[in-house]
């Protein structure tokens, strides 16, 4: 495998690393349970969406 000639510049290094960092993603709370979820899903916890029971109960069934 070939070797470079020429080493990178830190602006070229740099430029290459502008999106290596992760982000953490967004999280809204629920209106219901005020429990944290992540947006435009359905809560793990109670189950519901919009005001309106889409799940079933999933704490009831984990115990």
């Amino acid at each position: 495998m070939p070797n470079p000639k020429r080493r990178h510049s830190k602006r070229r290094t740099g430029n290459r690393r502008a999106h290596d960092f992760l982000t953490a993603g967004s999280l809204s709370v629920c209106p219901n349970c005020q429990e944290k979820k992540l947006p435009h899903r359905a809560c793990p916890k109670c189950g519901e969406y919009r005001g309106r029971a889409v799940l079933e109960n999933t704490t009831a069934a984990a115990s």
